[in-house]
C-alpha cells in the first residue's frame, strides 16, 4: 500500500472534486497484478501497417493469452473500450508511411480503457534495411513515447522492437507489456533479439520460474525483498544474500517464502568464489542472478571525499562484475539469467551523486557489453532503472523533495517495490530468452531522462 496521502485524498470523493476545479494532477489508481486475474481484461484492438511481417505471429500470442482480439477492419461500435491497442508498425518503410499510425490510433485512442495498454511493435531502425526505412522505424519511438504521456487512467505505452528471426519470441514480453504486471512501466522501447524457434514456454504461466534457482542480493528489506517474494511466488527457490548485519530480517525474508538465507559481503575479495561454490554445492549451479544491492553517499563532488566515492562504486558495479566473472565460470546454468539494479540517476544524472550516478550507468555499459558475450552461451542480461519508488529512504527525504518525485512522470506518483520485482521477474523467465541487453525503466514515465 502507497504512504502517499496526496494520491489518497486525490482518489477520495472529496478529493476528486478538489483536484479537478483546481486544476491538480489526479494520480490513478494503478492496476496492479493478483494471482488468477486474466492478462487483459477486455477487448484488445488489432491493426497492422501494410507489409506489417508479425501478424500471424501477434494473433497467436494474443489468442494464447486468452485475449478477446478485435481487428482494425471490424472494430466495435461506439462507445467501446478496449483493454489494449496493440498496433505491427514493422511494415512502414518511409516517413511518408508514417500517417498509418495517425490513422489507427487518432481514433481510437480515447478508448482505451482505465490501465490500458498501448503497444507499437517495430522492427529495430539498424535492421530495417534502406535509411529512409531506417528513418521511419526510428520516428515510430517518439511517436510511442508521446502517447505514454497523453493517455490517461493509469494506462501506458510501450515500443517493442522485435528483430527480423524474433517473431516467434514474442509471447513473454507481450504477456508482461499487456498485464497488471507492468503497471509503472511506460514510455519503453524493449528489443526482441532473433531466436531459433521459440523460447521454452512454463508449464504453468502463473509459475514461470517453477524449479530455478535465483540469487537475490540486498535482500532483507525494501526493493530485495519485493524481490524475492515476487521470485518465489513464480515458482523459484530464492537464495537471499545480504550483509551480516541485516542478518535477522533477512532471515526473516528467506524463512517467508521457503528460501535460503546467505550472510555475504559482496564487496569481501572473497565474495564473489563463496557465493558460487555456494549455489554449486547447494542447488547444483543457478538459474538467475539478480544483483540488487547497492548504497548511496550523496555529496556534490566538490564536497565527496574518496572513501564515499569508493564505496559506492565497489558496492553498486565493481562487485557485480567480481560476481559476474565467477558465476560465468560455470555456476550459471546454460540458459541462465542476469538481472542488475541500475536507476534513473544512471541516465539522467543527479545533483549530489555523482559517484551514485556513474556506478548506476556502470550497470547499463556492463549489460551493453555483455550481453553479447552471454547470448553465445545462450545466457541473458538485462536491467531495471527504477525511478522514484516507494521506500523507507524515499520516505525520510524531504517533503518537497519526495513529492517532486512522486508527481514527475506520466503516471503522477510513486512506484511499489513490487513494480520493480514484476519487471525482474519477466526479465528473469526463460520464456524471456530472446530479450537481453535490454535496460527498462521502472517510473512510471519520469520526466527527467531518456
Amino acid at each position: 500500500m502507497t504512504t502517499d496521502r496526496y494520491h489518497r485524498f486525490a482518489n477520495s470523493p472529496i478529493g476528486g472534486v478538489a483536484t479537478k476545479r483546481l486544476g491538480l494532477p489526479r494520480p490513478a489508481e494503478l492496476e496492479r497484478h493478483e494471482p488468477g486475474r486474466p492478462v487483459v481484461a477486455g477487448p484488445v484492438l488489432l491493426g497492422e501497417a501494410p507489409g506489417g511481417r508479425l501478424g500471424d505471429a501477434l494473433l497467436a500470442v494474443l489468442r494464447s493469452i486468452g485475449a478477446h482480439v478485435v481487428v482494425e477492419s471490424e472494430p466495435q461500435g461506439e462507445g467501446a473500450r478496449y483493454a489494449g491497442l496493440v498496433y505491427d508498425a514493422t511494415g512502414i518503410a518511409d516517413s511518408t508511411q508514417l500517417q498509418a499510425l495517425h490513422r489507427f490510433f487518432a481514433p481510437v485512442v480515447r478508448s482505451l480503457a482505465p490501465s490500458g495498454r498501448l503497444i507499437v511493435l517495430a522492427t529495430p531502425p539498424d535492421q530495417a534495411g534502406v535509411p529512409r526505412a531506417q528513418t521511419a522505424q526510428r520516428a515510430i519511438e517518439g511517436f510511442t513515447r508521446s502517447l505514454g504521456k497523453e493517455v490517461r487512467g493509469g494506462a501506458t505505452a510501450q515500443l517493442v522492437q522485435v528483430a527480423v528471426g524474433g517473431e516467434h519470441a514474442m509471447e513473454s514480453t507481450l504477456r508482461f507489456l499487456l498485464s497488471a504486471r507492468s503497471a509503472y512501466v511506460s514510455g519503453q522501447v524493449v528489443r526482441i533479439q532473433p531466436f531459433e524457434g521459440a523460447p521454452p514456454a512454463p508449464a504453468d504461466w502463473d509459475r514461470p520460474l517453477d524449479g530455478d534457482i535465483a540469487v537475490v542480493t540486498g535482500a532483507a528489506k525494501g526493493i530485495g525483498a519485493a524481490i524475492a517474494q515476487t521470485l518465489a511466488r513464480d515458482g523459484a527457490h530464492v537464495v537471499c544474500a545480504d550483509i551480516p548485519a541485516q542478518g535477522e530480517p533477512l532471515s526473516a525474508v528467506a524463512n517467508d517464502i521457503g528460501g535460503t538465507s546467505l550472510q555475504l559481503d559482496i564487496t569481501d575479495a572473497a565474495a564473489p568464489q563463496r557465493l558460487a561454490e555456494f549455489v554449486r554445492e547447494r542447488h547444483g549451479g543457478l538459474d538467475v542472478m539478480v544483483h540488487n544491492a547497492g548504497i548511496t553517499k550523496d555529496k556534490t563532488l566538490a564536497n565527496m571525499d574518496a572513501a564515499r566515492w569508493d564505496a559506492v562504486l565497489d558496492v553498486n558495479l565493481s562487485a557485480q562484475e567480481r560476481i559476474n566473472d565467477a558465476l560465468r565460470d560455470g555456476a550459471l546454468h546454460e540458459g541462465g539469467r542476469i538481472v542488475s539494479v541500475s536507476s534513473v540517476s544512471g541516465i539522467a544524472g543527479n545533483r549530489g551523486q555523482a559517484n551514485y550516478a556513474t556506478s548506476k550507468a556502470g550497470i547499463i555499459g556492463m549489460v551493453e557489453a555483455l550481453a553479447p558475450v552471454l547470448r553465445e552461451r545462450g545466457q541473458t542480461i538485462n536491467a531495471v532503472a527504477p525511478g522514484f519508488i516507494e521506500t523507507d529512504m524515499t520516505a525520510a527525504m524531504p517533503v518537497g523533495t519526495r513529492e517532486a518525485g512522486r508527481r514527475m512522470n506520466s503516471l503522477a506518483q510513486g512506484g511499489l517495490p513490487v513494480d520493480v520485482a514484476e519487471t525482474i521477474a519477466w526479465f528473469a523467465a526463460r520464456a524471456s530468452a530472446a530479450v537481453t541487453g535490454n535496460v527498462v525503466r521502472v517510473c512510471g514515465q519520469s520526466l527527467i531522462g531518456a
